[in-house]
């Protein structure tokens, strides 16, 4: 069975810059591996990326906002994470559960129970092996993510977010 490695942390912060050195590393190690996202890494959760980081979703509150990531990460799990793992495919993940218990979770107040609930059916037995956490102060975090974004393109719903957000997160 291959191993799952997340990595977690605030907007801008490299996740996906650290992703592309560890794939690289373990490719280079003769390990297979591949790497994916959350929201998205399979059809099904891509199109629900788009709907969660449109913002129209907030509205409805962040309980509303965490089933929908939940469903999301169903069809990520079934159609990408397991049969990787299950092939012995090692999957890195930029962000999975711990976002939704930071974001919804702490930061939108949803009761811990509400999450390990969801957890226990979303999730089934499919644990991170190792889950990083990257850190920079939120402002720097966020100004590396619109330089990346380029100009003339919007932020997405959590980078549209004000600095005391991103803290808070911190």
């Amino acid at each position: 069975r291959g191993y799952f490695i997340t990595l977690e942390g605030g907007e801008g912060v490299g996740k996906s810059t650290q992703i592309g050195h560890l794939l690289r590393n373990l490719r280079n190690a003769g390990i297979e591996a591949i790497g994916t996202r959350e929201p998205g890494g399979s059809p099904g959760a891509e199109i629900l990326r788009t709907v969660l980081l449109s913002g129209g979703v907030a509205r409805l509150g962040p309980a509303a906002e965490a089933i929908l990531f939940a469903a999301a990460r169903v069809d990520h799990i079934d159609k990408t994470i397991e049969p990787a793992l299950a092939a012995g495919t090692f999957v890195v993940c930029d962000r999975f559960a711990d976002s939704t218990r930071a974001y919804q979770g702490m930061r939108g107040q949803l009761d811990p129970r509400f999450l390990r609930a969801l957890e226990r059916v979303t999730l089934g037995d499919v644990r991170p092996s190792l889950t990083l956490i990257l850190d920079l102060p939120a402002a720097e975090g966020l100004a590396r993510a619109a330089a990346r974004r380029g100009a003339g393109k919007a932020a997405d719903r959590f980078e549209r977010e004000d600095l005391e957000f991103h803290e808070s997160l911190r």
